[in-house]
């Protein structure tokens, strides 16, 4: 600037200066020519020589007219700069300080910041180009903006904000000749300098030549907002390290060598600070501002919609605001302040859709679930899956769909929201919904060829149970969502035909509290319609599921009521299954007589029918009863039975129930090596078959074994192991028989504060399912802890409440060993004749029933009580009588 002034002062010097000299030659000229009067000095030269002065003042003014050009536009004469020089022209001046104000509520960000600062400070051989994209009302221009204030000091040659309203209402995006030539101007270049032309591709390339060379010795900032395309922005870029680019889209653009940074909603903190400081409210709650902002998905726009609409209406309050969003059909509708709203932001994204994508879109948003998949949107939109998964992509590059995982997708619930707002509902709706129930129908019944006890079929759809398996587990909750969009849109048919699908899967993986409320659906459902079958069906599921969640006496009262459905339509096969459920829930409340009726009820219709696979079931429960009113002969026979059809049948989960109930038996009988070789095949065609409940049942008779072959760390891990999958399934009534078990192992290890401890969790457990044989087990335990603490007391009290338990049971497995448990106490009590009798009674009761280890202990018991009565021969035969069944068992533990 300070040449350019000294420049325009030489030139109006020297004009005037010629002026002068040409008025001071006139004259002289015009004096010479009269003699009237003689000048001085040198002048009188002048006048002497009048012609050749006049000659002179021509040369003179010839020379004027060459350089007055020259000092006005240095550029025209020989010393003339290049005109890409980036010193501005006469006329134009630069503007390189174009950032808009700073956002006054911009919340944290903290992250996405620093990677940004990271990029700015590093010494690059390129220039960074970083692109900012998201969904509408994200954020990413207020970001990039409060980024580029921050970073303003570090590229002091300008920082630059140029709009290129690629979603802008009204206007198209700008072009790259377009844009190059308003940054060139900002730059200070004189518009007639700009390159122009008929060829747009060439006049584009000379513009961002111009550009880049104008920008390359410099550190400057730019921000490109609002991208469409990244062709948009590629000319755009400057061409030397030095400078940074901050490019934001609504889409994912496939820039090559830029870093992408990916801008999502706020979290649930940042949400409701920005909410708290836009709204300019000194007191707010804020339970109910998280409330409010998780409304609106904690997208910054919809917050500050609505923390504008709380700041310009002062007599409302948050929870005035937050009903008026949950009572609106379309909560887009309450976020908007003047010509502000998240619904416009979003229709320009819709807008620039093709109209078959905005169909998709519209037919997607319909989708009732979390995560959708290909196979489920080609179904919802009506369209081929190669045609669904190229619509899916296209919608996630322009932000309309998140990607959880590779080929599944979710909406924001805002964006969600809008596209559902859009109509495309009435019988188009109603289609969408029965065409993905239709295929969900479908493929789960797919799955369950895997899934299904004694299924042995292959399907096209899955070539494995691992497979079938995992695509359950993926559209679990989708199915369920699916459900509830039948139950509201009353598709009771379909809501039966869902629940049933889902039935054997459910009863495996769980949660067995949305499969107790799904049946609850579809009970409702069937009695609806008046499907008296499918209402039978559904009782006789949820029975099964209230069984599995420990609801023992709600089980019965559904499987009773289910039972009388199927007599009264005469359906022998729903009578045979339910009844085979009834007998399994007496067994679990230790109700063995009427569990032995109605298995063998169910054993008598079975084979009536020729129903293999029921006979099978009824014949493994019945043995499970025998075991426990101590019949281990005829149990073993039944669970034999049952194992053999099992196996003809090909069906693995029934052979590995029957392996379990064959190892219990010889647990008892004292054929260890077997029972845990049972115990171990079960536990592996459970894993196989993906059945995480039997799994745990399997792992804790494993437990049960190692601790009386006396490997106490191998049952503590089994144990351990059961206990961790009760707990994720929430199996209460196994959580407890995991706890008392590794109770006994701490009283093995001498640790009785933990046995006592693990023994009371697992007495109030008991208590709160009313499970009698558990109870009596665990307080027979406790008997025995206090025992060993010298409380003779209290230890009598427990024994003999265990033992009246086991007698009302008609456990005689239990009984036999809580006579041995009393025996021990009256022994320790100097009571030696009581003593002595309880352990004959013992000794004779494990003889008939078969179970060597307590007659071992009954044994030993007596040999001690002849000691102390002073008979050392008789004592010193019990004693021997008791070593030999030890040394064939292996071990002594209990």
């Amino acid at each position: 600037m300070l040449i350019v002034k000294l420049r325009r002062v030489t030139v109006a010097g020297l004009v005037a200066a010629g002026v002068a000299a040409v008025t001071l030659m006139i004259g002289l000229v015009t004096n010479a020519a009269s003699d009237q009067q003689r000048w001085p000095g040198w002048l009188s030269l002048v006048q002497r020589h009048p012609w050749q002065s006049f000659l002179l003042l021509a040369v003179v003014a010839v020379l004027l007219a060459a350089l007055l050009p020259g000092l006005t536009d240095p550029g025209q004469v020989g010393m003339r700069k290049a005109d890409d020089e980036p010193t501005p022209s006469v006329g134009s001046a630069a503007v390189l300080r174009t950032l808009p104000r700073d956002v006054a509520g911009f919340t944290n960000r903290r992250d996405e910041i620093e990677q940004i600062l990271n990029d700015a400070s590093k010494d690059q051989l390129v220039m960074p180009v970083r692109t900012i994209d998201g969904m509408a009302g994200v954020g990413k221009t207020a970001f990039a903006i409060h980024v580029g204030h921050l970073l303003a000091p570090r590229f002091p040659d300008g920082q630059l904000f140029l709009n290129l309203n690629g979603h802008t209402p009204g206007r198209g995006p700008v072009g790259p000749a377009e844009a190059l030539a308003s940054l060139l101007l900002a730059d200070g270049v004189a518009p007639q300098k700009i390159p122009n032309g008929d060829d747009q591709w060439a006049m584009t390339e000379a513009r961002a030549a111009l550009w880049r060379t104008r920008v390359a010795d410099r550190r400057m900032l730019l921000i490109l907002d609002n991208a469409a395309t990244y062709a948009q922005v590629e000319q755009l870029l400057p061409g030397a390290a030095g400078s940074l680019v901050l490019v934001t889209s609504r889409r994912r653009l496939a820039a090559p060598d830029a870093t992408s940074l990916q801008m999502s909603a706020l979290s649930a903190p940042d949400a409701a600070a920005l909410f708290m400081r836009l709204a300019g409210r000194s007191r707010l709650s804020k339970g109910s501002v998280g409330e409010l902002v998780a409304v609106c998905g904690h997208l910054p726009l919809a917050v500050a919609l609505l923390a504008a609409r709380l700041r310009h209406h002062p007599s409302w309050t948050v929870e005035d605001l937050k009903d008026r969003l949950l009572s609106t059909q379309h909560r887009l509708v309450e976020m908007q302040v003047g010509e502000r709203a998240v619904a416009a932001a979003f229709d320009l994204s819709y807008q620039d859709l093709p109209v078959e994508r905005q169909r998709f879109f519209r037919r997607l948003s319909r989708f009732p679930g979390l995560d959708v998949g290909e196979e489920a949107a080609a179904a919802l939109a009506s369209v081929s899956r190669e045609v669904a998964r190229s619509e899916l992509e296209a919608l996630y590059g322009d932000h309309l769909l998140d990607e959880t995982e590779h080929g599944r997708y979710r909406f924001h619930d805002l964006v969600r929201d809008y596209g559902r707002s859009l109509g495309d509902d009435g019988q188009d709706g109603m289609m969408s919904i029965k065409n993905l129930a239709g295929h969900y129908l479908e493929t789960i019944g797919a799955a369950n060829a895997y899934i299904s006890r004694g299924s042995t079929a292959t399907t096209a759809r899955f070539d494995s149970l691992a497979t079938a398996s995992a695509w359950l587990d993926a559209e679990r909750a989708n199915v369920l969502a699916c459900v509830e969009e039948c139950v509201r849109r009353e598709q009771h048919a379909l809501v039966v035909g869902l629940a049933a699908a889902m039935a054997p899967y459910l009863r495996q993986a769980g949660p067995w509290d949305q499969a107790a409320e799904l049946h609850r659906t579809a009970v409702v459902a069937a009695r609806r319609v008046g499907d008296r079958k499918a209402e039978a069906d559904a009782l006789a599921n949820l029975g099964m599921v209230s069984r599995l969640m420990a609801r023992y006496r709600v089980a019965v009262e559904t499987l009773d009521e289910s039972l009388a459905v199927y007599r009264a339509l005469g359906d022998l096969d729903g009578q045979a299954s339910v009844l085979n459920q009834i007998g399994i829930v007496h067994y679990l409340i230790a109700a063995y007589d009427e569990a032995a009726r109605a298995q063998t009820e169910a054993l008598g219709i079975c084979r009536e029918n020729g129903d293999l696979l029921g006979q099978a079931n009824a014949l493994a429960d019945l043995g499970m009863v025998r075991r426990m009113t101590g019949d281990l002969g005829p149990s073993a026979e039944a669970s034999t039975d049952a194992l053999e059809i099992y196996r003809r049948l090909g069906d693995r989960y029934g052979e590995a129930n029957a392996l379990r109930d064959l190892g219990l038996v010889r647990s008892l009988t004292g054929d260890y090596a077997e029972s845990e070789h049972n115990a171990r095949e079960a536990l592996a065609i459970y894993t196989s078959i993906g059945d995480p409940v039997h799994q745990a049942y399997a792992l804790n008779e494993l437990g049960v074994v190692r601790r009386l072959k006396g490997d106490l760390d191998g049952a503590t891990e089994s144990h351990e192991q059961a206990l961790a999958k009760y707990a994720e399934l929430g199996d209460r009534f196994g959580e407890a028989n995991a706890i008392r078990h590794l109770g006994v192992l701490h009283r093995l290890r001498g640790d009785r504060a933990a046995a006592i401890e693990a023994q009371e969790r697992a007495v109030t457990i008991y208590a709160d399912l009313e499970s009698r044989g558990g109870l009596a087990a665990a307080t027979a335990e406790m008997g025995v802890l206090r025992r060993l603490e010298g409380n003779l007391v209290g230890a009598r009290s427990a024994l003999d409440s265990a033992a009246a338990g086991y007698a009302e049971l008609g456990d005689r497995t239990g009984l036999l060993e809580v006579h041995n448990h009393i025996g021990a106490l009256q022994l320790d009590a100097g009571e030696l004749d009581r003593a002595r009798i309880r352990y004959e009674l013992a000794l004779s009761l494990a003889r008939e029933l078969g179970v060597p280890l307590q007659e071992a202990h009954a044994l030993d018991g007596l040999a001690r009580c002849e000691q102390a009565l002073g008979r050392p021969e008789q004592a010193a035969d019990l004693r021997s009588a008791a070593q030999m069944l030890y040394e064939r068992l292996g071990n002594r533990h209990t």
